[in-house]
């Protein structure tokens, strides 16, 4: 107890909790004072708090970004709370401090809180609040609820978000893994601050991109050739680039220091199995997020794969 005491004041889980209640709650402010629900909250505040921490020279850790906001921003913002302290606690109790701490868990403690919230209450997690939707602080429950992009392209229909609501988040998802622009703008303070690499994150956006475009789940194409039905399969493109969290776990789960490959030759490749991984539970698996699953079963990659580009730069080596 007294270690995740310590934990948390030491900066890397406090400034991630400060930083997620200081940015929905000022954004939420700026959209009562104006009368307009125009942003979601969370863009509004978390690019002023990521600007004034910047300005004031306060550092955010070195990325050592705690399991626990990483877990809660992939949850909907109409979850049980009880739901979120398994979650959290699951994270960083068994998937964290039971293989030694930092530095020592083998699978990602974000991924695999939330793979257990979602495989115990399904039923909580999917189910996200209508936009701009009022619901008391006690009572999430009494909120209207819908289902998500991926849902609906799981079912094999075509969605209707306006693609300017995508990029801001105004849509039913996780209620910190809509909004492409603050999500890219936390990607460049972190990558201004060295704390992410880039090949990791850029071979599973690509993968998941390539999947999305020669065989795309709207309307069902099958196997075409590529330059027919551009249309539908830019449609994809954009739904699937765009939703399910994939560009929240580009930023925070997939460049996960500890269970990253060590060896940064691996890195481009370890994103693109991820990306690959990430959509076929997509496609194939039983829950809309697919994403946390397939970074569990690729964190056990990680190691195989710096042994098996050590031993290329070895025998480069050698025959040098």
């Amino acid at each position: 107890m007294m270690e995740l005491l310590n934990e948390f004041l030491s900066g890397s889980v406090a400034w991630g909790v400060l930083l997620t209640l200081a940015a929905f709650a000022l954004g939420a402010l700026v959209n009562r004072v104006t009368g307009k629900a125009f942003f979601n909250p969370l863009l509004l505040g978390a690019i002023f708090v990521i600007v004034f921490l910047s300005v004031c020279g306060i550092p955010y850790a070195d990325y050592k970004v705690s399991a626990a906001p990483v877990n809660y921003l992939l949850l909907p913002a109409t979850v049980h709370y009880y739901v979120v302290v398994v979650s959290v606690a699951v994270a960083i109790l068994l998937g964290k401090h039971a293989f030694g701490g930092y530095g020592h868990y083998p699978f990602n403690p974000a991924a695999f809180g939330y793979a257990v919230a979602a495989v115990s209450w399904p039923g909580e997690v999917f189910l996200y609040p209508v936009p701009f939707t009022t619901m008391s602080v006690l009572d999430t429950g009494s909120a209207t609820v819908m289902e998500s992009v991926s849902h609906t392209l799981r079912a094999g229909g075509v969605p209707n978000v306006d693609t300017f609501d995508l990029i801001l988040g105004n849509y039913a998802g996780p209620i910190g893994a809509t909004s492409v622009l603050i999500l890219v703008a936390c990607a460049m303070y972190l990558w201004m601050r060295r704390d992410i690499t880039l090949g990791i994150p850029f071979g599973f956006l690509l993968s998941c991109a390539l999947v999305a475009f020669f065989y795309p789940r709207v309307n069902t194409l099958g196997l075409e050739l590529p330059w027919q039905y551009l249309d539908i399969r830019l449609l994809s493109l954009k739904y699937e680039m765009l939703s399910g969290a994939l560009v929240f776990a580009a930023v925070f789960l997939v460049n996960e220091p500890v269970t990253r490959p060590k060896n940064t030759r691996a890195h481009f490749v370890y994103g693109m199995i991820l990306g690959f991984m990430t959509m076929m539970f997509r496609y194939f698996g039983s829950y809309d997020t697919g994403v946390c699953f397939a970074v569990l079963a690729v964190n056990a990659l990680a190691g195989y794969l710096d042994r098996l580009f050590s031993q290329k730069i070895f025998r480069r080596e050698v025959r040098s």
